[in-house]
């Protein structure tokens, strides 16, 4: 099958897949946010990690869409890959996170708008996908559990944003959409990864899409449904806790072996948005040393993070020769660097 891994990559600098670390980014700022609230952490974490995200989200966003201006149909080819298509989620995904932020910090500047306009791009990218996947435009062996990202994550995200801008049941609407392809892209997900071949080590990272699915239905609705925790959340938090275990196993027999890369952003907003919820739940439920517990999970995520972070400034380019024929972090369009 001809998945375009062997067409010639584009000269952009930046793909859509570049966009995990900006989103990344902010899921992590959306972790110390909620420590800021709950655990009365110092709020300058929280500001410093959205202004990098919204400094970096803006620049990845010129450095790709100005180049694809010269070549009419680019983001709709783009769009349309069965490999990167599903990340062109993440421009209008990290600029609702930026949105939702920056309305609490300028209360005046009228951003609930802002919010609703990015929850309204998400979801015309999320229905163009949906639509080209329905189509026939993708084959089995070509889904990914990146899948999650604009119709369940994205959902969800939206959800979230609308509930904080007051819009309960438009939240409610955007959390059964997601709650809707949680179901039907798992399942599809789930039979190409039993009865397909294995993911390329690139894209075993976007496995923890099955924890950020899980993670962000957890945060939109007890975001949407504040005080005791009650039946709806106890059956999503059961879900979250399996898909917990899971990715521990997948830990020890399949992540540890893979070499780090651009890839390990894909890591950073699972796990920031795990780590957001664990933070809400242990201060809604505040058991004994629950403050204690939610520091270190904080702890961790943050520092994982930073690791990502700092491994991804140290790596050195290879020589131009060494580029040759490697393969595209993202699964994107053109696998393959071809140089002529």
């Amino acid at each position: 099958m001809d998945d375009g891994s062997t067409r010639p990559l584009s000269r952009q600098l930046v793909t859509l897949g570049s966009f995990g670390v900006p989103l990344g980014l902010a899921g992590l700022a959306g972790c110390w946010t909620a420590a800021t609230a709950d655990l009365h952490a110092v709020r300058w974490p929280s500001e410093a990690l959205f202004a990098v995200t919204g400094v970096l989200w803006a620049l990845l966003a010129v450095l790709y869409v100005v180049p694809g201006l010269r070549r009419s149909g680019a983001f709709r080819a783009d769009l349309e890959h069965p490999g990167s298509g599903p990340f062109a989620a993440y421009i209008p995904l990290v600029g609702l996170l930026l949105a939702s932020h920056y309305r609490t910090v300028i209360p005046g500047a009228h951003l609930d708008w802002v919010c609703v306009a990015f929850v309204v791009l998400l979801g015309s990218v999320a229905a163009q996908l949906v639509a080209h996947w329905i189509a026939g435009g993708v084959e089995l062996a070509a889904v990914h559990p990146g899948y999650f990202v604009p119709v369940v994550a994205g959902a969800n995200v939206a959800s979230i944003s609308l509930s904080s801008v007051g819009l309960h049941q438009a939240a409610l609407g955007a959390f059964g959409a997601g709650l809707f392809f949680w179901l039907m892209i798992g399942t599809v997900v789930l039979i190409r990864l039993m009865t397909g071949s294995a993911l390329p080590d690139t894209l075993k990272p976007a496995m923890t899409a099955f924890l950020a699915a899980a993670a962000t239905s957890n945060l939109a609705w007890i975001v949407a449904h504040p005080g005791p925790i009650r039946e709806v959340q106890s059956i999503l938090i059961g879900m979250l806790v399996f898909m917990l275990a899971v990715q521990a196993v997948l830990v020890v027999g399949t992540y540890r072996s893979l070499p780090f890369g651009v890839s390990w952003w894909t890591f950073t907003f699972p796990v920031a948005s795990t780590t957001n919820f664990a933070i809400r739940w242990a201060a809604t439920v505040q058991v004994p040393g629950w403050e204690a517990a939610a520091w270190s999970v904080l702890g961790v995520a943050s520092a994982f993070v930073v690791l990502v972070a700092a491994g991804s400034v140290a790596r050195r380019p290879r020589r131009r020769g060494a580029h040759r024929g490697r393969q595209h972090p993202t699964g994107g369009r053109g696998a393959v660097v071809q140089r002529g």
